[in-house]
């Protein structure tokens, strides 16, 4: 249902304006204006406005309370675990009074921080150490010689992560030094939070809403004068109340290869991709191309039962957790992580166990070799290589709870209606003796037509596309990585966009691989897609990534960046390492500059909000 658009009231922009702006806003639903004064607010709050007309709580002007009454809240976010965390803090200090602002991290002044005196920061760190790409900016401000001394301010660093990576919450924890190095004083020491976020960030929130009412008089909210400017779209799902979407198709759109006409030979496919469609009917969830769509799953049995066999416990028991009862083997299948390792498990193990090889592992030294093992095993490699006795409490106290999972959309609403639609890599593998297989992909592969699955959706503002649908876009994503490139092309076919599209897609073998093949191919003759570069590695002796038709066609991408084309990048965070390099020496070598000056090249791309990452 489309909204009505009121009349404007009085306001001091011009009439053309005022024209420009009745008609942005016609038919625009519910979370799209919410969106859209948000974006606003963000705007304004770049701008000086006049100390009289800035209000604050209680109907005093900032001017006369002062700038050292705020609170800076700034998040740096890849998933929206973080951009949530911060959204709790503001609402927890709005709800005591406190005057707050709250920022992502690409939208804020840097040059601010010279004179800001209380400031928190909630930042994620990105695969092995690396901001989000929203924060890349700020970071690199803070790290580098044109940070200001700050003996005045008072900061917080709430860092979230991941603790099977070995470099766990890195970014946060070079952030917190650095602003004590610049002369800043901590309110209380750096928070890391795993995936079990609430665990460390409410106690550490509600430590540093303490510090803050200290700091900054508290005012009654009530007497605040100051009208909200988002709020949630009603009885919509989200990440803590998901959506039931009944499956309407899953498909295995991956191939066998055909060896040849003779026998009439098919090779075995090294891995299955599955295209699935759901039914948002009736959930209130809106998306746009680049968001991703959560998923609540259940391990399946194949990652339960040998757990249970090798520790040689009765998944009937039933075992209590905080004022919860329920057998083993339902918390092992709905309540634990079962493939993704964290450091504080395998520290518990390596203690019942006694196995010295596994402690030296994770002295600080060993940094590489513990990465090494996070990313090669799961949960049952560590118990059958090191075996140790546990008992059903101890397991599930060591274990970390089960994550959702996110997927990226590759559907757009323009064109599919209320529905989603996903690209899923089915994980099977061989690996130390045993087969193995993916939590969330084996959940999802199994679910039939009619069956439903808990959803919910996952903004990703820094991955649109462009709002001017003049401009090009090269799209860079090879295997799954392709899904949200889908959604793309869909959106801009259907808003009519005059830009054009350049899509560089990469797989193993052009038989097996080559996803949505047939849509591509239409879409090429239909002027929706105007450029498509592939790279199959496997299909000649000299393996080929997307990387390498980029720089093969060097000079015509320089020639679209050149020209304002905004660039997309999704898939392994290894392979977004390649195309960044690609692109730097893309830019020094067709735009004549020293390598130092064509990463500054990229690097503004980046800050601009035309060199967008979704990388994982």
């Amino acid at each position: 249902m489309t909204a009505v658009s009121p009349a404007l009231p009085p306001s001091p922009l011009p009439e053309e304006r005022r024209a420009l702006l009745t008609r942005l806003v016609e038919g625009l639903d519910a979370p799209s204006l919410w969106w859209l004064s948000g974006y606003a607010a963000g705007l304004a709050q770049g701008h000086a406005a006049p100390p009289s007309l800035a209000l604050v709580p209680g109907g005093a002007t900032a001017g006369e309370r002062g700038e050292e009454r705020r609170l800076t809240v700034l998040y740096g976010s890849q998933t929206g675990n973080a951009r949530r965390a911060a959204e709790r803090l503001v609402a927890d200090a709005e709800a005591a009074g406190l005057r707050v602002r709250l920022q992502r991290a690409d939208t804020y002044p840097t040059r601010e921080l010279a004179s800001e005196r209380l400031l928190y920061l909630v930042i994620s760190t990105q695969g092995e150490g690396d901001p989000p790409d929203d924060a890349i900016g700020l970071v690199e401000f803070i790290q580098g010689r044109r940070a200001p001394k700050l003996p005045e301010l008072k900061y917080a660093v709430l860092g979230l992560g991941d603790s099977s990576y070995a470099d766990f919450c890195g970014i946060a924890r070079r952030l917190d030094a650095r602003l004590a190095e610049l002369g800043a004083q901590r309110v209380r020491p750096l928070a890391e939070a795993d995936l079990d976020i609430d665990s460390v960030a409410q106690p550490w929130r509600e430590d540093v809403l303490r510090e803050a009412r200290e700091q900054l008089a508290s005012v009654p909210a009530a007497g605040a004068k100051v009208t909200p400017l988002r709020g949630p779209a009603p009885n919509a799902a989200d990440h803590a109340h998901p959506f039931a979407a009944e499956v309407l198709a899953n498909q295995v759109i991956s191939g066998r290869d055909f060896k040849g006409p003779a026998y009439r030979q098919h090779g075995v496919a090294s891995k299955r991709v599955r295209h699935l469609e759901l039914s948002l009917a009736g959930s209130g969830l809106h998306y746009e191309p680049g968001d991703a769509l959560g998923f609540r799953h259940r391990n399946p049995d194949a990652l339960v039962a040998p757990l249970l066999d090798v520790l040689q416990l009765d998944g009937h028991a039933d075992v209590t957790v905080a004022e919860q009862t329920l057998p083993l083997s339902e918390w092992l299948a709905a309540h634990r992580e079962l493939t993704k390792l964290s450091r504080p498990f395998l520290a518990a193990h390596a203690e019942r166990s006694g196995a010295a090889e596994l402690r030296e592992l994770l002295a600080p030294t060993q940094t590489a070799g513990l990465a090494t093992l996070l990313a090669d095993h799961q949960v049952i490699d560590v118990l059958r290589r090191w075996p140790a006795d546990w008992d059903h409490a101890g397991l599930l106290a060591a274990l970390r709870p089960l994550a959702p999972r996110l997927y990226s959309i590759a559907s757009s609403r323009r064109r599919v209606g209320e529905e989603v639609h996903l690209t899923v890599d089915e994980l099977e593998y061989h690996a130390h003796g045993h087969a193995h297989v993916g939590s969330a992909s084996a959940f999802l592969a199994a679910l039939a037509e009619g069956d439903t699955a808990q959803v919910y959706v996952e903004p990703n503002e820094r991955f649109r596309v462009p709002a001017d649908d003049a401009r090009d876009i090269l799209m860079i994503g090879p295997g799954t990585g392709v899904a949200p490139f889908r959604g793309f092309v869909q959106e801009r076919a259907e808003r009519g966009a005059r830009g054009r599209n350049w899509l560089f897609f990469g797989a193993r073998h052009f038989n097996r691989d080559f996803l949505y093949q047939a849509e591509w191919q239409q879409a090429l003759a239909r002027g929706e897609l105007h450029e498509l570069d592939l790279a199959f590695s496997r299909d000649q002796a000299q393996k080929i990534y997307v990387q390498h038709r980029l720089r093969q066609r060097g000079r015509e991408v320089y020639g679209w960046l050149r020209e304002g084309a905004h660039v997309y990048v999704c898939g392994a965070i290894s392979m977004g390492k390649d195309v960044h390099a690609a692109l730097v020496d893309i830019v020094a070598e067709h735009g004549g500059l020293a390598p130092e000056a064509a990463a500054e090249f990229v690097t503004s791309l980046q800050k601009e909000g035309r060199y967008s990452r979704d990388v994982y």
